[in-house]
């Protein structure tokens, strides 16, 4: 069994006033017994418009802000998940949006770079961000429980989801910047409590505050329960425990993927 935080709080411009809160909500969780703690999306950078900004914001990802967060997981011995702006090398353009999870001893143990890109509601992500590869998800082990990646818009998207079910996840973690406005904080709980029950894995989902974001982080069972949450809270840390026994409990009750007759196929690009 393992206690897993989610941190609520609303990034800004500010790198080093970020990892001052990044070092103080999972000080919060780590005292509360969490073992692995989940940030939002664009931890590292946040503007009032996904522009240029972020491209110059952007770190590779031996960089000084991924440097310093190592710092508070090795000080605090959790796993630390959080968003990155990672920066291209020769693409002077664009970033990548990356989620990365950092061990204990603060090495990277595994990354997901946002497939699905924000181009919907009235935003273009992809002016400015490069849509990471389709790969095998990347996993890492906690006590015995399998974690998986995933980031903000990919929820709208359950093949994604699936995948990370398939590459062994009972716990999937979704970091976002879940932007505000009409009906979509019921889209963010229905989509949440979706993925957990079609897919009998634990959601662990952390979504920056107001005013970026629409808040309302939480852990939802395999059951799709509620665990925890955090409502529109702007500063704070909810957690729960998770376990594979009752993923496999779960499992027994609503054999849902082992009845299903079709599998996820990336499409081809022409």
């Amino acid at each position: 069994m393992v206690r897993v935080a989610v941190a609520q709080f609303s990034p800004g411009r500010d790198k080093a006033e970020n990892l001052r809160s990044v070092a103080e909500l999972t000080a919060r969780a780590a005292a509360d017994g969490a073992r692995v703690v989940l940030f939002p999306e664009y931890t590292m950078f946040t503007a009032s418009r996904t522009d240029h900004r972020y491209v110059e914001s952007a770190e590779p990802l031996d960089g000084p802000f991924l440097s310093d967060a190592a710092d508070t997981a090795r000080r605090e011995g959790v796993h630390l998940v959080l968003g990155v702006n990672e920066s291209r090398g020769e693409d002077a353009a664009h970033f990548t949006n990356t989620l990365v999870a950092l061990s204990p001893q603060g090495e990277s143990v595994a990354l997901y770079r946002k497939t699905h890109l924000y181009d919907a509601f009235g935003v273009k992500e992809s002016d400015v961000v490069a849509p990471g590869p389709i790969e095998e998800p990347r996993t890492f082990e906690v006590d015995g429980v399998v974690f998986g990646l995933q980031t903000c818009y990919d929820l709208r998207f359950p093949e994604v989801t699936r995948r990370i079910v398939d590459a062994g996840a009972q716990v999937v973690l979704l970091a976002a910047q879940w932007v505000p406005g009409p009906l979509k904080e019921d889209h963010w709980r229905t989509l949440l409590r979706a993925r957990a029950i079609e897919n009998t894995v634990y959601v662990a989902a952390s979504g920056q505050s107001a005013p970026a974001g629409a808040g309302n982080s939480m852990v939802i069972d395999p059951m799709g329960t509620v665990a925890a949450s955090l409502g529109e809270q702007t500063f704070d840390v909810a957690s729960a425990r998770v376990s594979a026994e009752r993923v496999e409990a779960v499992r027994v009750t609503n054999p849902a993927l082992a009845m299903r007759r079709f599998g996820v196929t990336p499409l081809q690009e022409d």
